[in-house]
């Protein structure tokens, strides 16, 4: 058999298999849905006692519970949301603890965060879409964009892209150069996630990389087409009314894609994971990301970035040659290195196994111990990124 139709079958076969794990997984509908919080969880998202939620379920207040055994109460998170609004509606002078959305009359602007780094298995998509998710849960309006076209986020979200979507369904479709361009608001996709919605990826993101460099001829001829740089920026101010941060899993390499999405962000992420190898290409990639945005800032392009940060990932605390390099990093860069790192934790791929986040599992579904210490390291790195967004809108954490 030829090699092309060899690997064509192999696509084949694990596509179908891949189908039939979400059908499992995902009965019956094969689509994922959102676990219920416990009543403790949902007072601790909120800011209120536990108490307090059960005095308002007795008084018949906002969103009702579901009620399970043992009288326990469980919230979906649109109820936890639709409770935020009513607590915000009932004390005027506590709405922005209860809804911490941007107040565009006090000049929030969209903070649009790329992760990035281009070399493989940094942690990019355990990354962006915990945090995304973290926002979510926190009450902000959130916008996730899967910007690889490997589509590991969209898959991580409950999408299979060669299934789920049918051509132009990507962020490619709002910033295509020609006739077929889309709205992004036509593109973009509520989730199980109350709060988040989502821009999924696949291969065809890649056909930006092939047209733009014809574009770029084409320019050079006189035409009057927005420069590719802009084209992501330009997409998402058409949506930025509707969301308080954008997320953005960029790809894993310096093209057209990743410059589009830095000169789109606010603020950017860059994931490391501390071995010597992997801090060697990222020396690289800081060269080629310095350079390319030398050129694309010539052009006209606005590089302002409200932060720009080093996140340690995949750390293991016991392991000295890491623990080496991180106190390298912390003494080349100083703050601009996370104090957290995100720790290396069977809890992830665990969870991962069943295409989940840490979010979406239960604290029963693993030892308690590793999924605390898992937990822990991820609420200190998103409530982390959290503060400097809220830093750069100017508001006290």
């Amino acid at each position: 058999m030829a090699t092309d139709r060899a690997i064509a079958r192999d696509a084949e076969m694990l596509s179908a298999q891949l189908q039939a794990m979400r059908d499992r997984l995902f009965s019956p509908t094969s689509k994922k849905v959102l676990r219920k919080f416990s009543s403790g969880e949902a007072a601790r998202l909120i800011g209120v006692t536990d108490g307090y939620l059960r005095q308002l379920s007795i008084a018949g207040e906002g969103p009702q519970p579901e009620t399970g055994a043992g009288g326990r109460r469980y919230y979906a998170l649109d109820d936890i949301n639709g409770l935020r609004r009513h607590l915000a509606e009932q004390n005027p002078t506590k709405a922005r603890h209860y809804l911490p959305r941007r107040d565009t009359g006090r000049g929030e602007h969209l903070q649009v965060i790329a992760v990035t780094n281009f070399k493989g298995g940094s942690g990019k998509t355990t990354t962006s879409t915990h945090l995304a998710q973290h926002l979510a849960l926190a009450g902000y309006r959130v916008l996730a964009i899967d910007l690889d076209p490997q589509a590991s986020m969209s898959a991580l979200l409950g999408y299979q892209p060669e299934l789920d979507l049918d051509g132009n369904d990507t962020l490619y479709g709002a910033i295509r150069y020609d006739e077929e361009r889309r709205p992004l608001t036509d593109i973009i996709r509520r989730t199980y996630f109350d709060g988040l919605d989502f821009v999924p990826g696949n291969l065809e993101l890649q056909e930006f990389e092939h047209t733009t460099p014809q574009m770029l001829a084409v320019r050079q001829a006189g035409d009057n087409k927005a420069m590719f740089f802009a084209r992501v920026q330009e997409a998402l101010q058409t949506v930025a009314d509707n969301y308080d941060v954008v997320v953005m899993d960029c790809p894993p390499q310096l093209g057209f894609l990743t410059l589009s999405a830095l000169c789109a962000a606010t603020s950017v992420l860059v994931t490391i994971h501390p071995q010597m190898l992997d801090v060697a290409s990222m020396s690289q990639f800081l060269f080629m990301t310095a350079d390319l945005l030398s050129v694309v800032r010539e052009a006209g392009g606005e590089l302002n970035f409200d932060f720009m940060r080093y996140l340690i990932t995949r750390y293991e605390p016991n392991d000295g040659p890491q623990t080496q390099i991180v106190g390298f990093l912390r003494s080349l860069f100083g703050d601009r290195v996370l104090t957290a790192p995100l720790v290396k934790s069977t809890a992830f791929s665990d969870a991962g196994l069943t295409k989940q986040t840490l979010y979406e599992v239960s604290r029963e579904s693993f030892s308690r111990a590793t999924y605390d210490r898992a937990m822990e390291s991820l609420t200190a790195v998103n409530g982390e990124i959290e503060s400097l967004m809220l830093k750069a809108w100017n508001r006290a954490a």
